[in-house]
């Protein structure tokens, strides 16, 4: 039997990080992660196999960080945590004994029960190097290809897999837009105008009734009666907690199937905590519980629960939500809550809007236009949201956004907060997107 003070369950972005932070407050504890898989993939690198990186071997998280930080492995699937003996049993046969447990076993994708979702030539998102390579070939060799769901995954999928091929791409969005769970609606119609532009067939307000073809998908049929030809399928509706190892062992699940976790990312165990997908969530705002899965949040949530393992050092004061991706050169960004969610959860806002050069003058090299958008409650003037659409620089500017909101600052805290600025690096002091869109909204403060 192996002993370890630290077990960590799972190696993606959640239990990497738990093992690291746990590894740094606690240099003296012998460290282990636990994980199924050979190789482990950057999550959010998985569309760009297909285009930009051009293999999953490229996408890899390299084993070397755990050597870097004194941190061992072993590969193998827990199949059996024993609370009781503060043991774990892997596939493989392997028992290790722990004193702290972090659980960070992660999510699967969703599947709907949609006719015909047997047949061959469907895929997912799994993060497998090994079927993410074997999509990659029948991405290459297929002529029609057709991925459910409009949100960040189908996004990127459609557009990496359209570059240097003759590939047919179409998504299947239920929504009125795609990204519609994300941006405000004029956001969303950019990305829409942009993903045409590169070739993708966009088909909104449309469901998948059914998957035709024999053994084989060659197509589908959509809620309107309309059929779109198909020789591969790409599912990209989401993803849901794998808590399967955790319920069996007595650990709390609530009704949505997350692991039930407390501000300090401790489970019913005093000496099992949780952090990831695997885990429930709570607002920043309003501390309800929410639906959100990303690997930002993940690696939060990880820091938190490693640092916490022996003495309480830090609180999860709830997921605000910061999410970016990009279509062609644009990027697009959101943190905190969209108009829409602002006003559907009651507030009464204000905002604020500035668009300009990411540079100055706006003829340097690589210049592009960045809009940005700040939404502020009304009463107190404190940043909620923000939005922003056009230069990659925006993808850093939108985590500075993500900090003010953090921190509740005002429209007055950020229009006059000292910025660092560089004719090649940023947009002019005088046009700094952040600084004029909180002015703005100062103004409209003001006038009320």
């Amino acid at each position: 039997m192996k002993e370890y003070e630290v077990v960590v369950v799972g190696g993606s972005a959640a239990g990497l990080t738990a093992a690291i932070t746990a590894k740094r407050f606690y240099p003296a504890k012998k460290v282990l992660i636990v994980r199924k898989e050979d190789n482990v993939l950057i999550p959010c690198g998985i569309p760009y196999i297909y285009g930009t990186v051009g293999s999953a071997e490229k996408n890899l998280i390299p084993d070397s960080v755990l050597e870097k930080n004194n941190i061992e492995l072993l590969i193998g699937e827990v199949e059996k945590i024993n609370r009781n003996g503060k043991t774990i049993e892997t596939d493989k046969g392997d028992t290790v004994k722990y004193d702290k447990l972090i659980i960070a076993t992660g999510s699967d994708p969703v599947v709907p029960p949609i006719k015909g979702a047997e047949k061959e030539n469907i895929y997912t998102v799994k993060k497998d190097d090994k079927y993410l390579t074997s999509l990659l070939a029948e991405v290459d060799k297929s002529k029609d290809m057709v991925i459910i769901g409009g949100g960040f995954i189908g996004m990127e999928f459609a557009d990496e897999c359209k570059k240097n091929r003759d590939l047919n791409v179409s998504i299947v969005e239920m929504l009125s837009h795609c990204l519609m769970l994300v941006f405000d609606e004029d956001y969303c119609k950019q990305g829409e105008k942009l993903i045409k532009e590169r070739g993708v067939n966009v088909i909104t307000n449309e469901r998948v009734e059914e998957i035709t073809g024999n053994s084989k998908v060659d197509g589908v049929r959509l809620s309107s009666g309309k059929t779109v030809k198909a020789d591969l399928l790409l599912i990209g509706i989401g993803v849901k907690p794998n808590v399967k190892i955790a319920r069996d062992s007595g650990i709390e699940v609530n009704e949505k199937g997350s692991i039930i976790v407390d501000r300090y990312m401790k489970t019913n165990d005093e000496n099992i905590f949780a952090c990831g997908d695997c885990c429930n969530k709570i607002s920043f705002f309003d501390k309800k519980p929410i639906n959100l899965m990303l690997a930002s949040i993940a690696s939060n949530e990880a820091r938190i629960a490693g640092a916490n393992l022996y003495e309480i050092n830090r609180t999860n004061e709830g997921a605000l939500g910061t999410y970016s991706t990009v279509i062609g050169d644009t990027a697009f960004a959101r943190s905190g809550m969209s108009i829409s969610e602002a006003k559907n959860n009651g507030y009464d806002i204000v905002m604020g809007q500035a668009e300009g050069p990411n540079c100055h003058p706006g003829c340097m090299p690589g210049g592009s236009n960045l809009k940005v958008s700040l939404i502020f409650e009304k009463g107190t003037g404190i940043i909620i949201g923000g939005q922003l659409e056009g230069a990659k620089s925006g993808g850093e500017l939108i985590n500075l956004i993500s900090g003010c909101i953090y921190k509740r600052m005002t429209a007055d805290d950020i229009a006059t907060f000292q910025m660092g600025t560089h004719p090649a690096l940023t947009a002019s002091p005088i046009a700094y997107q952040i600084s004029n869109a909180a002015e703005i909204a100062v103004k409209e403060l003001r006038q009320q």
